[in-house]
């Protein structure tokens, strides 16, 4: 049996003081609903980099532009039959904004010192292991 592999993204985006995290509180999507999420995240399409993804997921998703070289890879998660990509958000244009509301019931900074307990559990794990310079997790 053949094996198939998915991949997701999942931005970073820190306040400008480098404390705070934007998260998104997921809704209506059938995964994790009602708990904290990276405020943008999304499958790669066929024929696109992780990092073009990340750019596009957040445009989509929070209708911001991010300058997709200043991406930087901080994190990668084996989850199963999915491999999640974290990468910091250095440069963007515009102010977050839901932009999907039936799967986005709020935007929040958080400080990264004080993420909340109610958060997918995988995405708490990335996020912490990357403040301690882990940049690999399985799950």
């Amino acid at each position: 049996m053949k094996a198939t592999n998915y991949s997701a993204v999942f931005p970073i985006i820190l306040s400008e003081d480098k404390k705070n995290i934007l998260l998104h509180l997921r809704q209506n999507t059938g995964y994790n609903d009602g708990l904290w999420e990276t405020a943008a995240s999304g499958h790669v399409d066929i024929n696109e980099t992780a990092k073009d993804a990340a750019c596009r997921e957040c445009m989509e998703e929070i209708g911001i532009e991010v300058d997709c070289d200043s991406l930087e890879f901080v994190h990668l998660t084996h989850n199963g039959n999915y491999y999640h990509i974290y990468f910091l958000v250095h440069n963007y244009d515009g102010i977050p904004q839901i932009m999907e509301p039936l799967k986005n019931a709020e935007l929040r900074w958080f400080a990264l010192e004080n993420l909340p307990d109610d958060m997918v559990f995988c995405r708490k794990i990335a996020i912490e292991s990357w403040q301690q310079g882990i940049n690999y997790t399985e799950f």
